[in-house]
């Protein structure tokens, strides 16, 4: 238990140094601050190694049979040779070497993302505002209008159109049209209040579990010791 306890109290110091930041900006701070993006830096170029590196490059190069393979992937050594040319920049007058893996990289990734990007954001969005305004409830649930959907849908295509026209600026938003802008105005409004009101709850969230942690996994566990001694 000796190597989970000394855990609990390093990770309960550095809880309280990054809540001394509450205070003012401080050693403490700072030094928590290092502590965790060396970490971080160093716990994903470790995955990054034996999840990435060794299945698809290493071990189909040099050893094939580790994933499956009955001979070695000589293709591998063009994307492998590209990489190492990222590290070029780190090389007196190598720079211009990274250039060529990195407008690779960004080509490759541009390309691939750009289909899915157009379908996520684009058609997927224009054809979730495509609703009936008038639903009908199923035979089985008695039939009528359903007037809950029917609404929700109304203020949906209404919001969207009203928000769209918001930001078409050929046209002064006076008269008819600034009610219309002002409408979109409130949606996004709504919008944006509800995105700010759903982070200030993730952040309550992690600090919630936090004062758990050294409530219940910290602090109590140590009484009762003290207690027990």
């Amino acid at each position: 238990m000796f190597w989970h306890d000394l855990g609990i109290w390093i990770a309960a110091a550095l809880t309280l140094a990054v809540f001394s930041f509450l205070y003012r900006d401080n050693l403490l701070y700072k030094a928590a601050e290092h502590i965790f993006v060396g970490v971080s830096a160093g716990y994903w170029v470790a995955r990054l190694y034996n999840d990435v590196l060794l299945p698809d490059l290493i071990y189909p190069l040099f050893d094939p049979k580790m994933v499956k393979l009955a001979h070695p992937q000589y293709l591998l050594i063009i994307p492998g040779l590209l990489g190492l040319l990222m590290l070029a920049r780190f090389l007196p007058g190598g720079f211009w070497l990274s250039r060529w893996p990195i407008a690779f990289v960004v080509g490759v990734s541009t390309g691939t993302y750009v289909p899915v990007a157009v379908q996520a954001f684009l058609l997927d969005q224009v054809g979730a505002t495509l609703v009936p305004v008038v639903v009908h409830r199923a035979a089985a649930a008695g039939g009528g209008m359903d007037w809950a959907t029917s609404l929700g849908n109304a203020l949906l295509i209404i919001g969207t159109l009203a928000t769209l026209s918001y930001f078409y600026f050929s046209r002064p938003h006076v008269g008819a049209f600034g009610a219309v802008t002002r409408v979109g105005i409130l949606f996004l409004m709504f919008a944006f209040g509800a995105a700010f009101g759903y982070t200030v709850m993730a952040r309550q969230s992690l600090l919630i579990g936090r004062v758990e942690f050294l409530i219940f996994d910290w602090i109590r566990p140590t009484l009762a010791a003290l207690g027990a001694g």
